[in-house]
């Protein structure tokens, strides 16, 4: 592994049982080429989002990456009257981290994180190292060991 992400030392001074996956050298953007790329089913390949609520307070969600995240649906599992997308330009200095290489995990500070309840189907899901061409697969009772989280129903049918 040449290219240590924050995630992949904080795993392995958590001493955290995950595989690493690159797709540096192929041109992958999308998570679902990611997905193809790297050989997994895309269904447990998650993307990370960040949103803000109408108290201001900024919440992640981890989702397919086929799928999209349902602002409705999102909401009500973090109890907030209303919350959207943060823009892009306030990712990087809320997260630390930049768009297409954010991860629910090494955050600036954490925030509740919350992934979609198709996880639990999944014997690992794959999500991002915290930079673009790396990720990182485990199971959820791993993930478990390294931040808080919950599973709901946030994407749209």
């Amino acid at each position: 592994m040449n290219e240590k992400t924050n995630v992949v030392r904080i795993f392995e001074q958590k001493k955290i049982n995950f595989k690493f996956h690159t797709y540096s050298s192929t041109g992958a953007i999308s998570g679902v080429e990611v997905a193809k790329t790297i050989g997994k089913d895309e269904s447990c390949v998650f993307k990370t989002l960040v949103t803000i609520g109408k108290s201001r307070k900024n919440f992640v969600f981890v989702i397919p990456v086929a799928k999209e995240l349902d602002l409705k649906k999102a909401a009500v599992a973090v109890g907030e009257k209303s919350i959207e997308m943060l823009k892009q330009k306030d990712l990087l200095p809320t997260t630390n981290y930049v768009h297409g290489g954010c991860s629910p995990v090494g955050m600036k500070k954490f925030f509740e994180t919350t992934i979609d309840a198709t996880a639990l189907e999944c014997p690992t899901i794959v999500f991002s190292a915290g930079k673009i061409g790396y990720q990182v697969e485990l199971s959820l009772s791993e993930l478990a060991k390294v931040i808080k989280f919950k599973t709901a129903d946030i994407i749209t049918e």
